[in-house]
Parts: structure tokens; C-alpha cells; sequence
């Protein structure tokens, strides 16, 4: 038996109130409705309808069946609309937010790259700290770093993000490499002007602390702040990707390795998964190309 066809024409039967209806609505023949409905019965061993002259009723199990038949149809439906549109040509807007220096230092180009492969689709980045509302904001596509807790959109983790502490090898030769975090309390750090940056969170053995840091420099944006630590001022704390081109030069050198906090998960959001633009499966595969060996 084509199970497949059975469900159909079952979920049809019910759908049309009749298997005369079901069979004109099926393009088939109502002999051919009445053996599919019977072989589909004898072959789960139970009655799924009630039949009589004037009506047709569902049993307890045909309507137990006939739920977890709708879900198959619809997965496959869903399965045949994304390659259907996996193969038309993406094109029309495509709005992305991220990061501001994530965005800058590694989006961009991937998205300048994106839109030179498919020239049909008009790419606006959105490049913001603030977490963005994507259903509010009329936003295609996320990338975000951290916990996720919006439920209502479809994530796809595509790497991990660390929280490392770096200086130079001049500054770690002078000053000494620290063994502990608490080394940290006593040693020149760069700070950012929100309070809670003021001191840097740490684990152990599984237990979360922290450490109170000082310094004579201050800043309220990355970029500035990473440079200075280039320049040997001090130790710094970043997320990874905001120091990896100066680690993987050796200029930068992370140190306290072993008392890092988890990694974050770097993740790219869209709002749903059923029958997206082409272009936005497109961006979506092209991204996690892009990312993931960078991130893992």
C-alpha cells in the first residue's frame, strides 16, 4: 500500500464530508477511495470512521490519526515549498542586524560577498548593540552573541564566543603573567564606563566571581580599548572575536585561559522557518558557511 496516497485520501475523506467528495476532489474514482479507506483500516487494525448512509463520524482513533496525518502532510509540504524556493533565483530586500563591531568585522564582508553572488538581492545592514526586536523591526535576518530567550524565532547556533583576557608580551614581560584572576586586582586594566565593568566575572570549579579591577583608562567603546591594549597600556577583557586579528598577529596574548566563564553562543535568528524567501534561506546557508569554521 502507498501509505503516503492513504493518508491523503483519508485526510481528504474527512475534509470533504464524503468519500464521493473526496474521491471528485482527489481526481480518482470512488471505488478506488473505498479500497484505499478499507486497506488503510486493515492494515492499522482499527476502524478510523463510522460510516452509515447519511454520514461519516470519526472514531477516537481515526481522530488521533487523523492529527499526526495533517502534521506529516504539512512537514512534507514544507519540505517541498524550501526546495521549491531553494531553487528560484533569491532576489528583493534583505535586512540583517548584528553587533556593531561584529557587524562591522566580520558581516560586512560576508554580506558584501552574498550580495556580489546574487546581485538580485538589495542587502541593508542594520549594525546595533541595542538587541532588535526582528518581528517588530521588519528584520530578515539576526546574527546575536549571548543567551537567546526570545522563543518565538528560529536560532541556529553557528559557533561560540569566549571571553578572554589579553595584553601584550612586552606588558606580560614586565609586568609578570597572572597565575590567578586576583592577580588582576592590583595590576593597570582597562575599564569601560558602565558600572559593571568595573569588575570582570571569572569561574572556578564550576562557581562564578569576580574580581574588582582598576586603571587610569576608561572607555565607552570597544575599538579604542583594544587598541590601548595593543599599545601595552594594560590588560584588557574582550569577547574573542573582538581581538582575534591581534591574537592570531601575537600581538595580543591571552592569559587566565583556565578560569574563563562557558562560551557564549554566536546564533543566527530569522522569524520562522515555514516557506522563507529564497533569499533568506540563501543568506541563512551562506552565513553558516561563512562563520562556523571561524567560530568553533
Amino acid at each position: 500500500m502507498d501509505k503516503l496516497r492513504a493518508m491523503q485520501t483519508f485526510v481528504g475523506i474527512v475534509d470533504h464530508g464524503s468519500l464521493t467528495a473526496a474521491a471528485a476532489a482527489l481526481g480518482t474514482s470512488l471505488p478506488a477511495v473505498v479500497r484505499t479507506l478499507a486497506a488503510l483500516e486493515a492494515e492499522l487494525k482499527v476502524r478510523l470512521l463510522n460510516r452509515t448512509t447519511r454520514r461519516l463520524a470519526l472514531t477516537d482513533e481515526g481522530r488521533s490519526y487523523l492529527d499526526s496525518c495533517r502534521r506529516i502532510l504539512a512537514t512534507i509540504d514544507e519540505v517541498e515549498a524550501g526546495l521549491t524556493a531553494r531553487q528560484a533565483e533569491p532576489a528583493g530586500l534583505l535586512t540583517i542586524t548584528a553587533p556593531m563591531l561584529f557587524g562591522q568585522m566580520y558581516v560586512a564582508p560576508a554580506v558584501t560577498a552574498f550580495a556580489q553572488r546574487y546581485p538580485a538581492v538589495r542587502c541593508r545592514m542594520e549594525f546595533t548593540d541595542r538587541v532588535v526586536n526582528l518581528l517588530e523591526e521588519d528584520i530578515d535576518v539576526g546574527i546575536r552573541i549571548g543567551p537567546l530567550h526570545d522563543s518565538t524565532l528560529v536560532a541556529q547556533q553557528v559557533g561560540r564566543i569566549r571571553r578572554v583576557v589579553v595584553a601584550t608580551p612586552a606588558f606580560l614581560r614586565k609586568h609578570g603573567v597572572p597565575r590567578h584572576p586576583k592577580d588582576l586586582a592590583h595590576a593597570s586594566c582597562l575599564r569601560f564606563t558602565s558600572g559593571a565593568s568595573h569588575w570582570w566575572a571569572f569561574q572556578q570549579n564550576g562557581r562564578v566571581f569576580h574580581v574588582d579591577v582598576s586603571g587610569n583608562l576608561e572607555f565607552n567603546q570597544i575599538a579604542p580599548a583594544v587598541a590601548a591594549c595593543a599599545a601595552g597600556a594594560g590588560f584588557g577583557h574582550f569577547l574573542s572575536y573582538q581581538v582575534a586579528p591581534l591574537v592570531a598577529s601575537k600581538t595580543l596574548r591571552i592569559v587566565l585561559e583556565e578560569f574563563e566563564l562557558a562560551p557564549w553562543p554566536l546564533s543566527l535568528l530569522y522569524p520562522h522557518a515555514r516557506l522563507l524567501p529564497a533569499r533568506t534561506r540563501a543568506f541563512v546557508d551562506w552565513m553558516k558557511a561563512d562563520l562556523t569554521p571561524r567560530f568553533q
